[in-house]
């Protein structure tokens, strides 16, 4: 009983993490732009949408055994919900041992109730699980060092979740793992051939299925790197410009590329603003205690998940800094518990952490609050992609079909068909193999004025305006 009381922080905060994706983030969310392209890879019902270089397929092994057996993307969401909580649960526990049981539901509170971890908990998107990973993994890194009774134990778990880092995002595996090499070679408690064996063999497992595949299709390992950086845009180019684009897309949307978009408020960026100075005053403190490392660490794998994603990238997507976020709750929830600490008296102390409780109640009503607009703002645009499939249905565009232009991976996906793109980041096929295909089975060409481009094979054809949109689909 004792040790199930011990748990109940972080169960409450599992708990209150999923009921907050049901309240807001499940209900009527149809499938966005990315999710029919993971969901696709593996849904029996639907062809295969084209599979980019930069995407990796840990989130598609995910939720394949959920997708086999039911289409209904409510059940998806729900099955996501619960399974995302449990995940939050399972990741933070490994740090009880390191930082013990308050900080660390503490620290699993400060990460579950930002807005973007309660809305990509349902969703088919690998960065949220990417985070969990990031935390398990680095946990039982530290739970490895040399003398631990349970050492063979944690180096066997170290591999298991880093392996599943790498398979849900592959380059971002080699950045969380850069970190725990270096704490090999450079801290005596992991100098051993053991804990490196581990941190390489993740790699190397989770990394097994992504480079046979760069073989496969893409020509090899070197040049599905170099198709990747082309899709997004040619990474290292605008260095710098992802971090005027995270600060821009901070309250959202979802993806914001090209990031043009005015900055939030300063009551909604203060939080990410202090984000670095407090997880930098975490380390500054922790300098000479024996545990730094427990608050070194997770500062360092931060750091080095950012750095593609802050200085490589020219756009930005809130979802991408989630591993961050989740690994610098740790030290941060640390710090806040020694602040309160260290008031010399109890008065004081009370009014240290009803003052941090006000602060916390005041961020935690701007999540709350950019949660439900970005929710309604990816239910509008999930709803514009199933009407427009269902037009196209009602036109005498059903499978097996093909549909091509602006959004045809998940208007395609809603209505059955087949996707493929002539230029773009998901450049699959050309003009000449897109027409061939269209002598067999009916070609659909969607249009978006503000994207003024009609192939000219299809300026004379019909042209059917799309209900509750501004786009057009063209037909033979």
């Amino acid at each position: 009983m004792a040790k199930y009381r011990a748990t109940v922080p972080l169960l409450a905060v599992a708990a209150g993490f999923a009921v907050l994706q049901l309240c807001y983030a499940v209900v009527h969310m149809d499938l966005g732009w990315d999710e029919t392209v993971y969901l696709s890879q593996v849904d029996p019902r639907h062809p295969a949408a084209y599979f980019s270089a930069p995407r990796s397929r840990g989130i598609t092994l995910l939720v394949s055994p959920l997708i086999a057996v039911t289409s209904s993307v409510l059940t998806l969401r729900i099955a996501l919900a619960l399974l995302s909580a449990a995940a939050l649960y399972a990741a933070f526990k490994v740090w009880e041992p390191l930082l013990g049981k308050g900080r660390v539901a503490l620290a699993a509170l400060l990460f579950a109730t930002l807005w973007i971890t309660v809305l990509s908990g349902p969703e088919v998107m690998p960065n949220l699980w990417l985070a969990f990973t990031a935390v398990a993994a680095t946990g039982w890194f530290l739970r490895a060092r040399t003398g631990a009774p349970e050492r063979r134990k944690a180096l066997f778990r170290l591999t298991a979740t880093l392996a599943a880092a790498t398979l849900l995002r592959a380059p971002d595996g080699v950045w969380l793992s850069f970190p725990l090499l270096a704490a090999c070679a450079l801290a005596r408690p992991w100098r051993r051939p053991a804990a490196a064996g581990a941190v390489l063999g993740g790699l190397a497992l989770g990394g097994l299925q992504w480079a046979i595949e760069a073989y496969v299709r893409f020509g090899g390992i070197l040049k599905r790197l170099s198709d990747s950086s082309d899709t997004e845009g040619g990474m290292g180019r605008a260095l710098g410009a992802g971090v005027r684009a995270a600060f821009r897309s901070l309250d959202g949307p979802q993806l914001c590329r090209p990031c043009h978009i005015a900055a939030p408020p300063v009551t909604h960026t203060l939080w990410w603003l202090l984000l670095p100075v407090l997880a930098l005053a975490a380390c500054a403190l922790a300098a000479r205690r024996p545990d730094r490392a427990a608050i070194v660490l997770p500062v360092a794998g931060a750091l080095s998940l950012a750095v593609p994603y802050l200085l490589l990238l020219d756009y930005a997507a809130p979802r991408f800094l989630l591993p961050c976020y989740a690994l610098l709750a740790l030290p941060v929830a640390d710090l806040t518990v020694r602040a309160v600490r260290a008031m010399p008296a109890p008065r004081r102390r009370s009014l240290v952490a009803l003052l941090l409780c006000a602060v916390f109640a005041g961020h935690l009503a701007v999540q709350v609050k950019e949660l439900r607009y970005n929710a309604a703002d990816a239910r509008d645009t999930a709803v514009r992609y199933r009407r427009a499939a269902r037009e196209l249905n009602r036109l005498g565009v059903a499978a097996p079909c093909l549909v091509t232009g602006p959004r045809a991976q998940p208007i395609g996906y809603e209505a059955g068909c087949t996707s493929a793109q002539t230029m773009g980041n998901n450049r699959s096929t050309t003009t000449a193999g897109l027409l061939r295909a269209a002598a067999a089975e009916p070609l659909a060409v969607l249009f978006d004025p503000a994207d003024g481009y009609l192939p000219p094979y299809a300026r004379h054809w019909h042209r059917h305006p799309l209900p509750g949109t501004d786009w057009s689909v063209y037909l033979r």
